[in-house]
């Protein structure tokens, strides 16, 4: 049976997230508008730095901070290759961190659609929420 949309989108964003460098979330985001991808993004160090599954974690306050977030990435290399995100959706494997929600409302993201709702973020709902932003869980089967 052919997926809808959001499920076949989502689970190209799980095919991406197998390129994530930093084991502690494997995360995977395709931004698309008009059913086209325009970028990807995982999780992973900066061009150049060693990455977490080569040299371990670098660790503060919780947090591995080694790796930039794949919908970060996803939005630079949209800047780096000149692709306007402007009014388009956000297909990601995990609720992005109030970082990337902050980032995907001021690059006119208008949708977000996730599979895992890892530390959900009230503030990051509140962003969502005051930029009205449709946020939609989706659990995919199979």
């Amino acid at each position: 049976m052919r997926p809808d949309w959001d499920s076949y989108f989502l689970k190209i964003a799980y095919a991406v997230s197998e390129r994530s460098t930093c084991d502690r979330a494997f995360v995977g985001c395709v931004l698309v508008r008009e059913k086209r991808i325009l970028t990807t993004g995982f999780n992973g160090s900066p061009t150049g730095q060693a990455h977490c599954d080569e040299v371990g974690h670098l660790m503060i306050d919780g947090h591995c901070v080694r790796t930039i977030h794949a919908e970060m990435n996803a939005i630079i290399q949209a800047a780096l290759h000149g692709v306007s995100t402007k009014g388009a959706i956000c297909y990601v494997t995990h609720l992005p961190c109030l970082h990337c929600t902050k980032a995907l409302i001021n690059a006119g993201i208008t949708r977000i659609v996730y599979s895992v709702a890892y530390r959900m973020d009230e503030n990051a709902m509140n962003f969502l929420h005051t930029a009205n932003m449709e946020v939609v869980q989706k659990e995919l089967s199979g």
